[in-house]
């Protein structure tokens, strides 16, 4: 057979062979089959799965806003971003969550098709993460800080990868669990915020579904806590870990984050548990 003719068959089927590869059916995102990209940092965002309060049938959402201004920023700044959630799969995402000035973002493909795919947390390499980040809403306070794949993720990033660990609003009830290698719990000695349970509708039936409040949690693992009384942006920034009190810090918590990156060499892959 001529040269000529099996070279173009050659290419058809290397094409084919290409488009049917889990990294093209994936469109890039990163599986337990399929690694990130090579060269681009990534940062992980850690949602809730939740529909509803607990037990109760409450509504429940993600801050759609929290995961916008968020993304804006690790984007302009260069990262790539990845969601998670403890089922993975569609994530609640309620008119009441969805602010004014980022309502047209709901029809941005590049966000959505994030937040209606969620990786379940087998499917993360935590080697792949610059820094995690726990986006806030009513339902941030079921099923992320007990969930230990989730909580080996964070602590992967920040003690082996010495990475960031960042959290927003209700989004702080997902570090309160996290422990470093040592045993100690991460926040501990850390100043801390995230949304206060003073600042919540005390006579809300949702307020009774929460399986624990911030503040005092944040308290009795031994962290500083801090808030303001005030809608207005509030975060702290204590090392390699980064809180804002509520949806007014998801910008400046994720402007904090890309700061301290900018800060940190790039580390090795053989780094050892840190304590920072």
């Amino acid at each position: 057979m001529r040269l000529s003719r099996v070279i173009p068959s050659l290419l058809i089927l290397l094409l084919v062979w290409l488009v049917s590869t889990p990294a093209a059916q994936a469109g890039g995102r990163p599986t337990a089959e399929t690694p990130a990209r090579e060269g681009q940092q990534r940062i992980l965002f850690i949602l809730a799965s939740s529909k509803v309060h607990g037990t109760s049938t409450i509504p429940a959402s993600i801050s759609f806003g929290e995961v916008v201004h968020a993304w804006d920023i690790f984007q302009a700044a260069g990262y790539g971003v990845d969601f998670v959630s403890p089922d993975g799969g569609d994530l609640p995402i309620l008119d009441a969550y969805v602010g004014d000035e980022v309502e047209a973002r709901l029809k941005d493909d590049r966000i959505m098709g994030g937040l209606r795919n969620s990786l379940t947390p087998a499917q993360i390499d935590p080697s792949q993460y610059r820094a995690v980040y726990y986006v806030g809403g009513s339902n941030a306070m079921y099923g992320v800080a007990e969930n230990p794949t989730l909580q080996r993720i964070a602590m992967h990033v920040y003690e082996r990868n010495g990475g960031v660990v960042s959290a927003v609003c209700h989004g702080t009830a997902g570090m309160v669990n996290l422990k470093l290698a040592n045993g100690q719990h991460l926040i501990s000695g850390k100043r801390i915020s995230g949304y206060p349970e003073e600042h919540e509708d005390q006579d809300a039936p949702y307020l009774k579904e929460f399986p624990f409040l911030i503040r005092k949690t944040v308290e009795a693992r031994g962290g500083l806590f801090h808030a303001i009384k005030s809608y207005d942006p509030y975060i702290e920034v204590d090392g390699r870990v980064v809180t804002g009190q509520n949806y007014a810090s998801a910008t400046p918590v994720a402007e904090a984050v890309v700061e301290v990156l900018r800060t940190l060499a790039d580390p090795p892959a053989t780094r050892g548990a840190t304590t920072r």
